[in-house]
């Protein structure tokens, strides 16, 4: 049971980052609209709010993966995996998972750490006049955004191995609770 308690730990915090991510878009919705409203009629540009739509549309990207894969919304040949068994497809996802999802997520991780620490002390600001400064702040989502994928992942793995130890017994089981 210790297992299943984990993975609905894990559960609800990707439910959590994609709730964050949920709110990031309606951000950038704002900052869009404010954005055309400003430019079309006032004639107003600002270079710090359209740099402003990136960061918020790649943090709300990044994460909003590690809820995208609890619920399993990621990218795997779906013609195949849909018309498999229940445990079949808890094989695939244990196996991808330990091979080519955590893998990932560490290398990503463990470069993005050096890709945000060296932007901050550089320093680095946009390259525009009126352009935000402080990059490293988005660079820095970059790591956090891997790690949060792994412990999704993690949550994935345990999702198979509870299934294939038979305590996820519905064939129709989702992870998304409604």
């Amino acid at each position: 049971m210790f297992l299943l308690r984990l993975e609905q730990t894990i559960d609800r915090f990707s439910d959590l980052l994609g709730k964050i991510a949920a709110i990031l878009f309606v951000l950038m919705l704002f900052n869009v609209f404010y954005d055309v409203v400003s430019r079309y009629l006032f004639n107003a540009v600002s270079i710090g709010m359209q740099e402003m739509e990136w960061h918020l549309f790649a943090a709300m990207f990044m994460l909003g993966i590690p809820f995208t894969l609890r619920a399993g919304g990621h990218v795997r040949v779906d013609v195949i995996y849909e018309g498999l068994a229940l445990r079949k497809k808890a094989w695939i996802d244990l196996v991808c998972t330990l091979v080519l999802l955590i893998p990932f997520c560490l290398l990503v991780a463990w470069y993005g750490v050096d890709f945000a620490r060296e932007s901050f002390q550089l320093g680095e600001g946009s390259g525009d006049p009126g352009g935000l400064p402080y990059r490293w702040i988005i660079k820095s989502i970059i790591p956090f955004a891997m790690f949060f994928n792994f412990i999704s992942g993690i949550g994935l793995m345990l999702r198979s191995i509870n299934i294939l130890a038979g305590r996820h017994q519905d064939d129709d089981y989702t992870p998304i609770q409604h």
